[in-house]
Protein backbone atom coordinates (compact mmCIF):
# COMPACT_ATOMS: atom_id res chain seq x y z
CA UNK A 1 0.00 0.00 0.00
CA UNK A 2 1.36 3.41 -0.95
CA UNK A 3 0.41 7.02 -0.26
CA UNK A 4 -0.13 7.44 -3.98
CA UNK A 5 -2.75 4.68 -3.94
CA UNK A 6 -4.54 6.32 -1.03
CA UNK A 7 -4.41 9.70 -2.81
CA UNK A 8 -5.94 8.11 -5.91
CA UNK A 9 -8.59 6.39 -3.79
CA UNK A 10 -9.68 9.70 -2.27
CA UNK A 11 -9.54 11.36 -5.67
CA UNK A 12 -12.01 8.81 -7.03
CA UNK A 13 -14.36 9.26 -4.06
CA UNK A 14 -14.24 13.06 -4.30
CA UNK A 15 -14.86 12.97 -8.06
CA UNK A 16 -18.15 11.10 -7.64
CA UNK A 17 -16.57 7.76 -8.66
CA UNK A 18 -15.62 9.20 -12.05
CA UNK A 19 -12.09 7.94 -12.68
CA UNK A 20 -11.57 10.23 -15.68
CA UNK A 21 -12.48 13.28 -13.62
CA UNK A 22 -10.25 12.07 -10.76
CA UNK A 23 -7.35 11.69 -13.20
CA UNK A 24 -7.84 15.26 -14.42
CA UNK A 25 -7.87 16.61 -10.86
CA UNK A 26 -4.78 14.63 -9.92
CA UNK A 27 -2.96 15.42 -13.17
CA UNK A 28 -2.43 11.80 -14.07
CA UNK A 29 -3.88 9.22 -16.45
CA UNK A 30 -7.06 7.22 -16.08
CA UNK A 31 -5.31 3.87 -16.77
CA UNK A 32 -2.76 4.73 -14.09
CA UNK A 33 -5.45 5.34 -11.47
CA UNK A 34 -7.36 2.20 -12.47
CA UNK A 35 -4.20 0.11 -12.19
CA UNK A 36 -3.33 1.44 -8.74
CA UNK A 37 -6.90 0.92 -7.52
CA UNK A 38 -6.79 -2.68 -8.70
CA UNK A 39 -3.45 -3.26 -6.94
CA UNK A 40 -4.80 -1.73 -3.74
CA UNK A 41 -7.92 -3.93 -3.77
CA UNK A 42 -5.78 -6.99 -4.46
CA UNK A 43 -3.47 -6.20 -1.55
CA UNK A 44 -6.39 -5.59 0.82
CA UNK A 45 -8.29 -8.61 -0.44
CA UNK A 46 -11.58 -6.72 -0.75
CA UNK A 47 -13.58 -4.64 -3.16
CA UNK A 48 -13.70 -0.95 -2.32
CA UNK A 49 -16.23 -0.17 -5.06
CA UNK A 50 -19.02 -2.03 -6.82
CA UNK A 51 -18.85 -1.94 -10.59
CA UNK A 52 -21.26 -1.71 -13.48
CA UNK A 53 -19.38 -2.70 -16.58
CA UNK A 54 -16.16 -0.72 -16.63
CA UNK A 55 -17.58 2.05 -14.43
CA UNK A 56 -17.66 2.34 -10.64
CA UNK A 57 -21.24 2.45 -9.36
CA UNK A 58 -21.01 2.67 -5.56
CA UNK A 59 -18.69 2.54 -2.56
CA UNK A 60 -18.85 -0.73 -0.62
CA UNK A 61 -19.25 -0.68 3.18
CA UNK A 62 -15.61 -1.77 3.48
CA UNK A 63 -14.67 0.95 1.02
CA UNK A 64 -16.30 3.63 3.19
CA UNK A 65 -14.21 2.54 6.19
CA UNK A 66 -11.00 2.48 4.17
CA UNK A 67 -11.71 5.91 2.66
CA UNK A 68 -12.38 7.41 6.10
CA UNK A 69 -9.06 6.07 7.39
CA UNK A 70 -7.26 7.14 4.23
CA UNK A 71 -8.46 10.71 4.81
CA UNK A 72 -6.95 10.66 8.29
CA UNK A 73 -3.66 9.34 6.93
CA UNK A 74 -3.45 11.98 4.21
CA UNK A 75 -4.29 14.73 6.71
CA UNK A 76 -1.39 13.56 8.85
CA UNK A 77 0.85 13.60 5.77
CA UNK A 78 -0.16 17.23 5.22
CA UNK A 79 0.46 17.95 8.90
CA UNK A 80 3.98 16.51 8.70
CA UNK A 81 4.68 18.75 5.71
CA UNK A 82 3.25 21.76 7.56
CA UNK A 83 5.34 20.98 10.64
CA UNK A 84 8.48 20.75 8.53
CA UNK A 85 7.62 24.03 6.79
CA UNK A 86 7.07 25.78 10.13
CA UNK A 87 10.38 24.53 11.48
CA UNK A 88 12.22 25.64 8.37
CA UNK A 89 10.51 29.05 8.31
CA UNK A 90 9.09 28.38 4.84
CA UNK A 91 6.62 31.03 3.66
CA UNK A 92 5.24 29.26 0.62
CA UNK A 93 2.21 27.06 0.12
CA UNK A 94 -1.54 27.21 -0.41
CA UNK A 95 -4.30 28.41 1.87
CA UNK A 96 -7.76 27.19 0.90
CA UNK A 97 -10.85 28.84 2.41
CA UNK A 98 -14.54 28.01 2.07
CA UNK A 99 -16.97 30.77 2.96
CA UNK A 100 -20.25 32.46 2.09
CA UNK A 101 -20.71 35.15 -0.52
CA UNK A 102 -21.22 37.82 2.16
CA UNK A 103 -17.83 37.13 3.76
CA UNK A 104 -16.06 36.82 0.39
CA UNK A 105 -17.59 39.99 -1.04
CA UNK A 106 -17.74 42.38 1.91
CA UNK A 107 -15.30 41.27 4.61
CA UNK A 108 -12.40 39.31 3.14
CA UNK A 109 -11.05 41.68 0.42
CA UNK A 110 -9.09 43.86 2.85
CA UNK A 111 -7.87 40.81 4.76
CA UNK A 112 -6.76 39.10 1.56
CA UNK A 113 -4.94 42.23 0.38
CA UNK A 114 -3.01 42.52 3.64
CA UNK A 115 -2.24 38.80 3.62
CA UNK A 116 -0.96 38.88 0.03
CA UNK A 117 1.29 41.81 0.86
CA UNK A 118 2.78 39.79 3.70
CA UNK A 119 2.91 36.41 1.92
CA UNK A 120 3.28 36.93 -1.84
CA UNK A 121 4.35 33.30 -2.35
CA UNK A 122 1.28 31.77 -0.73
CA UNK A 123 -1.55 30.92 -3.12
CA UNK A 124 -5.08 31.60 -1.92
CA UNK A 125 -8.07 29.50 -2.95
CA UNK A 126 -11.52 30.89 -2.15
CA UNK A 127 -14.59 28.66 -2.41
CA UNK A 128 -18.06 30.18 -1.98
CA UNK A 129 -21.23 28.36 -1.04
CA UNK A 130 -23.97 27.74 1.48
CA UNK A 131 -23.25 26.31 4.92
CA UNK A 132 -24.09 22.84 3.59
CA UNK A 133 -21.69 23.23 0.66
CA UNK A 134 -18.95 24.54 2.95
CA UNK A 135 -19.46 21.53 5.24
CA UNK A 136 -19.09 19.20 2.25
CA UNK A 137 -15.79 20.84 1.29
CA UNK A 138 -14.55 20.42 4.87
CA UNK A 139 -15.64 16.78 4.98
CA UNK A 140 -13.81 15.99 1.74
CA UNK A 141 -10.66 17.64 3.11
CA UNK A 142 -10.54 20.20 0.29
CA UNK A 143 -10.18 23.35 2.41
CA UNK A 144 -8.08 24.50 5.35
CA UNK A 145 -10.49 27.05 6.84
CA UNK A 146 -14.26 27.37 6.91
CA UNK A 147 -15.77 30.80 7.57
CA UNK A 148 -19.53 30.92 8.11
CA UNK A 149 -22.33 32.12 10.35
CA UNK A 150 -24.35 29.74 12.51
CA UNK A 151 -24.96 26.11 11.45
CA UNK A 152 -22.29 24.89 13.90
CA UNK A 153 -24.06 21.52 13.97
CA UNK A 154 -22.79 20.91 10.42
CA UNK A 155 -19.16 21.12 11.56
CA UNK A 156 -18.71 18.73 14.49
CA UNK A 157 -15.06 17.99 13.69
CA UNK A 158 -13.84 21.59 13.62
CA UNK A 159 -12.35 23.97 16.12
CA UNK A 160 -14.79 26.90 15.89
CA UNK A 161 -13.55 30.39 16.81
CA UNK A 162 -15.92 33.39 17.02
CA UNK A 163 -14.73 36.36 14.93
CA UNK A 164 -17.36 39.11 14.96
CA UNK A 165 -21.07 39.88 15.36
CA UNK A 166 -23.43 41.39 12.81
CA UNK A 167 -27.05 42.43 12.58
CA UNK A 168 -29.52 42.48 9.73
CA UNK A 169 -30.76 45.65 8.05
CA UNK A 170 -33.87 46.31 5.98
CA UNK A 171 -33.27 47.75 2.49
CA UNK A 172 -35.88 49.66 0.51
CA UNK A 173 -35.88 52.13 -2.40
CA UNK A 174 -35.83 55.80 -1.40
CA UNK A 175 -39.51 56.30 -2.25
CA UNK A 176 -40.75 53.23 -0.35
CA UNK A 177 -43.56 53.68 2.23
CA UNK A 178 -41.37 52.20 4.99
CA UNK A 179 -39.12 55.24 4.79
CA UNK A 180 -42.06 57.31 6.06
CA UNK A 181 -42.79 55.12 9.10
CA UNK A 182 -42.25 57.05 12.31
CA UNK A 183 -40.57 55.38 15.23
CA UNK A 184 -38.74 52.06 15.26
CA UNK A 185 -39.61 49.46 12.64
CA UNK A 186 -41.31 46.31 13.97
CA UNK A 187 -41.90 42.84 12.56
CA UNK A 188 -45.67 43.31 12.31
CA UNK A 189 -45.12 46.22 9.93
CA UNK A 190 -42.43 44.36 8.01
CA UNK A 191 -44.70 41.32 7.58
CA UNK A 192 -47.14 43.45 5.57
CA UNK A 193 -44.67 43.65 2.67
CA UNK A 194 -43.17 41.06 0.30
CA UNK A 195 -39.68 40.20 1.52
CA UNK A 196 -36.42 39.27 -0.20
CA UNK A 197 -33.67 37.66 1.83
CA UNK A 198 -30.99 34.97 1.90
CA UNK A 199 -31.59 31.35 0.95
CA UNK A 200 -32.65 29.44 4.05
CA UNK A 201 -30.47 26.63 5.37
CA UNK A 202 -31.75 23.16 4.58
CA UNK A 203 -30.72 22.00 8.05
CA UNK A 204 -31.25 23.73 11.34
CA UNK A 205 -33.73 26.42 12.26
CA UNK A 206 -33.72 29.78 10.48
CA UNK A 207 -33.34 32.69 12.92
CA UNK A 208 -35.14 34.86 10.34
CA UNK A 209 -38.23 32.62 10.35
CA UNK A 210 -38.06 32.11 14.09
CA UNK A 211 -38.18 35.86 14.76
CA UNK A 212 -41.51 36.14 12.93
CA UNK A 213 -42.87 32.91 14.40
CA UNK A 214 -42.17 34.15 17.94
CA UNK A 215 -44.47 37.11 17.19
CA UNK A 216 -47.16 34.87 15.68
CA UNK A 217 -46.42 36.25 12.20
CA UNK A 218 -45.91 34.62 8.81
CA UNK A 219 -43.46 36.52 6.56
CA UNK A 220 -44.26 36.81 2.85
CA UNK A 221 -40.89 35.77 1.41
CA UNK A 222 -41.19 36.14 -2.36
CA UNK A 223 -37.56 35.68 -3.37
CA UNK A 224 -34.35 34.27 -1.85
CA UNK A 225 -30.76 34.37 -3.05
CA UNK A 226 -27.28 33.56 -1.72
CA UNK A 227 -25.85 36.83 -2.98
CA UNK A 228 -26.66 40.17 -1.28
CA UNK A 229 -25.90 41.99 -4.54
CA UNK A 230 -28.65 40.02 -6.25
CA UNK A 231 -31.05 40.80 -3.40
CA UNK A 232 -30.27 44.51 -3.78
CA UNK A 233 -30.93 44.27 -7.53
CA UNK A 234 -34.43 42.92 -6.96
CA UNK A 235 -35.12 45.44 -4.23
CA UNK A 236 -34.28 48.15 -6.76
CA UNK A 237 -36.73 46.52 -9.18
CA UNK A 238 -39.49 46.92 -6.60
CA UNK A 239 -40.03 43.20 -6.12
CA UNK A 240 -39.89 43.45 -2.34
CA UNK A 241 -38.20 44.65 0.83
CA UNK A 242 -34.69 43.34 1.35
CA UNK A 243 -33.41 41.85 4.61
CA UNK A 244 -29.63 41.44 4.44
CA UNK A 245 -26.45 41.51 6.50
CA UNK A 246 -25.52 44.99 7.65
CA UNK A 247 -22.04 44.88 6.06
CA UNK A 248 -23.55 44.39 2.60
CA UNK A 249 -24.79 48.01 2.60
CA UNK A 250 -22.13 50.00 0.73
CA UNK A 251 -21.84 53.79 0.50
CA UNK A 252 -22.65 53.67 -3.21
CA UNK A 253 -26.00 52.07 -2.32
CA UNK A 254 -27.06 55.33 -0.66
CA UNK A 255 -27.79 56.76 -4.10
CA UNK A 256 -31.04 54.81 -4.44
CA UNK A 257 -31.50 52.59 -1.38
CA UNK A 258 -32.26 53.34 2.26
CA UNK A 259 -31.04 51.10 5.07
CA UNK A 260 -33.51 50.85 7.96
CA UNK A 261 -32.33 49.82 11.40
CA UNK A 262 -33.39 46.26 12.26
CA UNK A 263 -31.39 45.80 15.46
CA UNK A 264 -33.51 43.86 17.91
CA UNK A 265 -35.93 42.55 15.28
CA UNK A 266 -33.74 39.54 14.55
CA UNK A 267 -31.16 37.78 16.73
CA UNK A 268 -27.63 39.15 16.48
CA UNK A 269 -25.48 36.54 14.77
CA UNK A 270 -21.83 35.57 15.00
CA UNK A 271 -19.45 34.72 12.19
CA UNK A 272 -16.85 32.10 13.06
CA UNK A 273 -13.71 30.58 11.56
CA UNK A 274 -13.13 26.85 11.83
CA UNK A 275 -10.40 24.33 11.08
CA UNK A 276 -9.95 20.60 11.65
CA UNK A 277 -8.73 19.77 15.12
CA UNK A 278 -5.90 17.60 13.79
CA UNK A 279 -4.54 20.41 11.59
CA UNK A 280 -1.02 21.66 12.21
CA UNK A 281 -1.40 25.40 11.70
CA UNK A 282 1.38 26.87 9.59
CA UNK A 283 2.70 30.32 10.41
CA UNK A 284 0.89 32.01 7.54
CA UNK A 285 -2.36 30.32 8.54
CA UNK A 286 -2.12 31.82 12.03
CA UNK A 287 -1.34 35.22 10.55
CA UNK A 288 -4.41 35.02 8.33
CA UNK A 289 -6.55 34.28 11.37
CA UNK A 290 -5.08 37.27 13.22
CA UNK A 291 -5.75 39.53 10.23
CA UNK A 292 -9.34 38.32 9.99
CA UNK A 293 -10.00 38.42 13.74
CA UNK A 294 -7.32 40.45 15.60
CA UNK A 295 -8.42 39.11 18.99
CA UNK A 296 -7.14 35.68 17.90
CA UNK A 297 -3.61 36.43 19.05
CA UNK A 298 -0.70 33.98 18.67
CA UNK A 299 -0.81 33.35 22.42
CA UNK A 300 -4.52 32.56 22.34
CA UNK A 301 -4.11 30.29 19.30
CA UNK A 302 -1.35 28.43 21.14
CA UNK A 303 -3.68 27.86 24.10
CA UNK A 304 -6.49 26.77 21.78
CA UNK A 305 -4.12 24.26 20.19
CA UNK A 306 -3.70 22.59 23.58
CA UNK A 307 -7.44 21.96 24.05
CA UNK A 308 -9.07 18.57 23.56
CA UNK A 309 -12.61 19.58 22.58
CA UNK A 310 -14.86 22.48 21.59
CA UNK A 311 -16.11 22.93 25.15
CA UNK A 312 -12.60 23.79 26.28
CA UNK A 313 -12.23 26.15 23.32
CA UNK A 314 -15.47 27.88 24.31
CA UNK A 315 -14.14 28.36 27.84
CA UNK A 316 -11.13 30.19 26.38
CA UNK A 317 -12.98 32.42 23.91
CA UNK A 318 -16.48 32.67 25.37
CA UNK A 319 -15.89 35.95 27.22
CA UNK A 320 -13.92 37.69 24.48
CA UNK A 321 -15.51 40.98 23.35
CA UNK A 322 -16.19 40.79 19.61
CA UNK A 323 -16.48 43.69 17.16
CA UNK A 324 -19.82 44.37 15.47
CA UNK A 325 -19.63 44.78 11.70
CA UNK A 326 -21.88 47.28 10.00
CA UNK A 327 -22.30 48.83 6.60
CA UNK A 328 -21.48 52.19 5.02
CA UNK A 329 -19.88 54.57 7.52
CA UNK A 330 -19.91 51.99 10.31
CA UNK A 331 -17.82 49.10 9.01
CA UNK A 332 -16.57 48.00 12.42
CA UNK A 333 -18.14 49.16 15.67
CA UNK A 334 -16.76 48.74 19.16
CA UNK A 335 -16.47 45.26 20.61
CA UNK A 336 -19.55 43.93 22.31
Amino acid sequence: MTLQQLRYLLGIADAGLNITAAADRLHTSQPGISKQLKLLEQELGMQLFTRKGKSLSAITPAGRDVIARARKIMREVDNIKSLASNLSGEQEGTLSIATTHTQARYVLPEVVRAFRDRYPNVSLELHQGTSEQIAELVTSNRVDFAIATGSQNLFPGLVLLPCYHWDRIVLVPKDHPLTKVSGKLDLATLAQYPLITYVFSLTGESSFKRAFADEGLEPDVVFTARDADIIKTYVRMGMGVGVVASMSYECQDERDLVALDAIGLFPRVTTWLGYRRDTVLRGFMKDFMCLFAPHLTPELLRDIGETDNQSQVDDLVGDLPLPVRGGCGNEVADAA
